[in-house]
């Protein structure tokens, strides 16, 4: 969307450039050659109409930067609707800040999941800032916006863990209230207790009644351990519309990549500018003051739009490149979508395929998306660590999960399996884990350790 809309400004600001591909305008020369280029009112079209702005039309400072009814292929996507992170962003627009607590906000929101979480440490936002912004700040600064973050609308947001979201919820409620406080308490004090059920130990170390303590984990569960869900539930999907920048296809057996073209419409120079310099150039020794400011005006455009076009071409050389990097790498898993067959992929295996930095492998992955024959991947989805098997095999982490997910899912219900047991099936599969890691996989898959899997 970012890039459409510096495109669309570029075709409005720049009447050189324009929508089009080369090769068509060189079929477009050929049909007209001979005859006089005429403006909408028939006039001839020179650079004198530059000299005076006050009586140039509009429509000659400005290029149409609308597709033909006929060409579906140039129309701009458009994804309307409202975002999470916009909706936090405009409530910042009502906060009294600095140009610098601005920028810091900003950078701190984008960091933020879907879910409503900050998931990254504060002393790595800013060492993030001072080498890659060139922004000086510390934890302290950073702790301060966050604050003001957390304050902002739906109550939670911002927060590092579910504990300090929850309190974050219950600190809006009336603190007045008893089923409020004990509940603030238990979160706050008692909040392991809490999440292993543990209930005697609570009602022990409050010395409280069962009562009370129904009355405050009925507070408790009225919050949202996801405040961001609100913005992404299956109602509003069409709010998150996702247009892919690539589209894999797959031919009997072999990967045709191409960049979706409805992304980044074909861009080039407009022929009248461009001839016209060539004719007051050949003629320069006669040109008047006015005249040479007006060539200056004209090339400086034509530059400005050779430079853009290159960079565009530029970009989507990167892309290709990177995105193939990925196909190559993974191909197997491409030919058949089956997870299992992600190898490990780390962004520094692409980074020395394509001989990119790092950081541009990271840009890329971080933001882009493919529309596969088996569904629309974010690139990020393909990079993963590895383990070793007992033989020496590399296999992928998500190899690895996929795996304990469907032990899981077919697990005794009455007896479910522990992270020690998982580890052991794992070991006598080939598969070299440890117990922890087990426990650190699961967790990320967002399962509940066996004694909350038990079904009485």
């Amino acid at each position: 969307m970012q890039l459409e809309q510096r495109i669309k400004k570029e075709l409005e600001e720049n009447p050189v450039l324009e929508e089009g591909d080369e090769g068509d305008q060189y079929e477009e020369q050929e049909e007209d050659m001979g005859e006089e280029e005429t403006d909408q009112d028939g006039e001839e079209f020179t650079l004198e109409d530059y000299l005076n702005d006050e009586d140039i039309p509009s429509y000659r400072l400005h290029t149409s930067n609308t597709s033909r009814e006929d060409d579906k292929s140039t129309e701009i996507p458009f994804s309307g609707g409202y975002s999470f992170h916009e909706h936090l962003k405009s409530q910042l627009g009502m906060r009294v800040l600095s140009g610098k607590e601005q920028m810091l906000a900003e950078y701190i929101l984008g960091n933020i999941d879907e879910d409503g979480y900050l998931r990254r440490k504060v002393s790595a936002i800013a060492d993030d800032l001072a080498f890659s912004q060139n922004i000086q700040t510390n934890e302290e600064e950073l702790e301060e916006i966050l604050r003001i973050i957390q304050d902002l609308d739906p109550p939670g947001v911002g927060a590092r863990d579910l504990q300090e979201c929850l309190l974050l919820q219950i600190m809006e409620k009336d603190q007045n209230d008893s089923r409020v406080a004990l509940a603030k308490q238990i979160l706050k004090y008692h909040f392991q207790e809490f999440t292993k059920k543990h209930y005697e130990k609570i009602l022990n170390r409050l010395n409280i009644d069962e009562e009370q303590l129904k009355d405050a984990m009925e507070e408790i569960l009225k919050l949202n351990p996801k405040p961001g869900s609100s913005f992404s539930d299956p109602m509003n999907r069409s709010v998150q519309h996702i247009i892919p920048d690539f589209i894999l296809e797959n031919k009997d057996g072999e990967l045709q990549l191409s960049l979706n073209a409805r992304n980044v419409p074909e861009l080039r120079l407009n022929r009248s500018y461009t001839e016209m310099l060539e004719h007051y150039q050949k003629s320069k020794d006669r040109a008047t003051r006015e005249q040479k400011d007006a060539i200056t005006f004209v090339k400086q455009k034509l530059d400005s739009a050779r430079w853009f076009i290159d960079a565009i071409k530029q970009r989507q050389h990167t892309l290709m490149l990177t995105m193939q990097a990925i196909i190559d790498y993974q191909r197997e898993y491409f030919l058949e979508g089956d997870e299992t067959k992600l190898r490990p992929m780390i962004l520094k295996d692409i980074a020395q395929k394509t001989h990119l930095d790092i950081s541009t492998i990271s840009r890329v992955a971080n933001s882009k998306y493919i529309q596969t024959h088996f569904g629309m991947f974010p690139l990020k989805y393909f990079f993963s660590e590895g383990l070793q098997t007992d033989s020496g095999e590399e296999v992928s982490t998500r190899e690895i999960k996929s795996i304990l997910k469907d032990f899981i899912e077919k697990e005794d219900k009455k007896k479910p399996l522990t992270d020690e047991r998982l580890a052991e099936i794992l070991r006598k599969r080939g598969y070299l884990i440890a117990r922890r890691t087990v426990a650190k996989y699961r967790e990320q898959m967002h399962i509940p350790v066996a004694r909350l899997r038990k079904e009485i």
